[in-house]
């Protein structure tokens, strides 16, 4: 039996800043739109972007810009596919919630890689970061029935402490292609460290710089490659200048999948500082290509990343913890080989047809669950069902 399923996300894989929301998605539906499901992604447009195009197999329906599209998403749901029939709806909760249970019809099921919460305010100015936050106060009630896939046990953890029941939350990892991620080539001559991802304040780039300092008085032929763009990233250049470290740490700007791979497999060590992900695709990535990770203790990096087996985890925000991680991941050859076999180890546990097949089977249970023909929610209501 074959579904038609309605998917709203902030943005599709083709905008220039998609990031690991957009690949998890285009994975995971790209897949069931190949085994016959049929797939719509209702997403924002950007400048050059069609307005409706098939991209490997799912109709993307891009209709407001960036900054307007919780507005957006609404208007076109209600104006051109209300009458769709969808069998069900699946909204990328994305950091900032659609409340499709409040006019969608039919059953929603809702996707989270994680909230912002109050680390909103170390991104956006405080109106902004206030509208956020307040934004998200309202999902436990709203969501209440909703049954929930989310990417970490971080994640869960989460909405569990937001009020959303347990047994309505299911963690689904992400996967990893290892057709493309996987070990080759050679390292780099000198120790080149690589950060991967989106440049955003809240990311703390910032933290991995100020290390630098110090790891490059005791490793001194060290290189920092950045790779990536984003908004901060006209600061960070700044401070790479008032550091001194003009010398040591390079900018890619955005780079196509075949030099990311290329350059996770010249890396010695992958280094993430975020306080928050909701998994940390690209330290599995690395993983998967056969370079260890240092990353903070925090949510989601505490998921993806196995420490001791794929990488080191320090205590988030500990600069002079961070320095002696890094440094012994340079400078121990036998523990960086050690992590490097286990790092292999550890991202082959995950796949994108094992989560595309997991996602696939909590569609089905809500979509039953409609239909009267699976587990009821509490007081006789159907999790997933419109509030």
């Amino acid at each position: 039996m074959s579904f038609k399923i309605l998917v709203v996300n902030w943005q599709d894989r083709t905008n220039p800043l998609a990031g690991g929301a957009e690949i998890h998605l285009h994975e995971i539906f790209g897949r069931l739109a190949m085994q016959g499901d049929e797939v719509w992604l209702l997403c924002s447009s950007y400048p050059g972007a069609a307005p409706v195009e098939y991209v490997d197999g799912i109709r993307v329906v891009r209709r407001g810009g960036r900054f307007t599209f919780n507005i957006s998403a609404f208007l076109a749901y209600y104006r051109e596919l209300a009458h769709e029939q969808f069998d069900v709806v699946v909204e990328d909760m994305n950091k900032i919630p659609f409340y499709t249970p409040l006019y969608v019809h039919g059953p929603v099921l809702a996707m989270v890689p994680h909230l912002f919460g109050t680390t909103v305010f170390q991104e956006a100015i405080v109106p902004l970061a206030v509208y956020v936050y307040l934004w998200e106060l309202p999902i436990p009630l709203i969501y209440r029935r909703v049954r929930f896939e989310v990417i970490s046990e971080s994640t869960k953890e989460d909405l569990v402490a937001r009020g959303i029941r347990s047994d309505l939350i299911h963690v689904v990892h992400c996967g990893i292609d290892r057709m493309v991620y996987h070990p080759g080539g050679s390292r780099d001559e000198d120790p080149l460290i690589v950060y991967l991802g989106r440049f955003k304040k809240y990311k703390r780039v910032d933290l991995l710089l100020s290390a630098m300092v110090k790891v490059k008085e005791r490793v001194p032929r060290v290189k920092l490659l950045l790779v990536g763009g984003g908004d901060h990233l006209g600061a960070l250049r700044e401070l790479v200048e008032r550091l001194g470290l003009s010398d040591t740490a390079s900018f890619t700007g955005h780079v196509d999948e075949q030099e990311k791979v290329g350059h996770l497999r010249r890396a010695h060590l992958v280094v993430n500082t975020s306080p928050k992900e909701g998994w940390g695709l690209t330290g599995v990535e690395a993983n998967a290509c056969g370079t260890p990770v240092v990353a903070s203790d925090s949510p989601g990096l505490r998921d993806s990343i196995a420490d001791g087996k794929s990488g080191l985890l320090v205590p988030h925000g500990d600069v002079g913890a961070l320095v002696e991680a890094i440094v012994r991941m340079l400078t121990d050859e036998e523990l960086n080989w050690r992590l490097s076999r286990g790092a292999v180890d550890w991202a082959a546990r995950f796949s994108w047809d094992a989560a595309a097949e997991r996602t696939r089977q909590l569609i089905e249970e809500v979509v039953g669950s409609e239909r009267g023909s699976g587990p009821r929610g509490p007081a006789g209501k159907t999790p997933g069902a419109s509030v």
